[in-house]
């Protein structure tokens, strides 16, 4: 298993290594301590989340107050998704930036992102199924989103997908406007809330 890091701190790509045989393929899809090596201590799961999307289905920008936020490790079990890694924390030397990758069933990769980022993805193809290890469980007053469509933030979807929404999400406020009221997380609190999970 291939642990990176993204261009984004606290955000990782985890590629498995397959094992193929008549059979079919066998692999890891998840070792705590071997993640723990790279984000600092070991990610409590306690709550899994499965979607399944149809094409163009777009799920974010979400997120959720710090403390304790929510961090995620994604990856795609049936079709593909673009994964988005958006950084929201005021402060952080890369806020208002992101990154993409690709989860499919064919390279099974997976993305870590820590408390306190946004998270989107985006289906390329009808019945594509996510699951989600997560690190705190869902509490609505806590959860927050930004408009994936924010002409500011300016994610690249892939062409042939129409984005399909959700009323929330539709709704939801610009990354400016999400900071000017007051809404996104501070860098050094995520860091300081990280540190102390050592």
């Amino acid at each position: 298993m291939d642990i990176a890091p993204l261009d984004i701190a606290g955000a990782f790509v985890v590629t498995p290594r397959q094992f193929p045989d008549d059979r079919g393929v066998f692999m890891e899809g998840f070792r705590g301590d071997k993640l723990a090596e790279h984000i600092g201590h070991r990610l409590d799961v306690i709550q899994t989340n499965i979607s399944v999307s149809s094409k163009g289905a777009v799920r974010g920008v979400h997120y959720a107050d710090v403390p304790p936020s929510q961090a995620k490790y994604v990856t795609a079990v049936s079709g593909s998704f673009v994964d988005y890694v958006v950084d929201i924390r005021v402060g952080s030397p890369t806020f208002g930036q992101w990154c993409s990758i690709e989860l499919d069933t064919t390279t099974r990769r997976a993305v870590y992102l820590s408390e306190g980022l946004g998270h989107c993805l985006v289906s390329r193809e009808d019945d594509s199924t996510a699951v989600y290890l997560c690190s705190a469980s869902y509490h609505p007053e806590r959860e927050h989103g930004i408009s994936p469509l924010d002409p500011d933030l300016a994610l690249a979807f892939p062409d042939d997908i129409e984005p399909i929404l959700s009323p929330k999400d539709t709704a939801a406020p610009t990354l400016a406007e999400a900071r000017e009221q007051g809404l996104l997380p501070l860098y050094d609190d995520c860091q300081q809330f990280i540190a102390g999970l050592s």
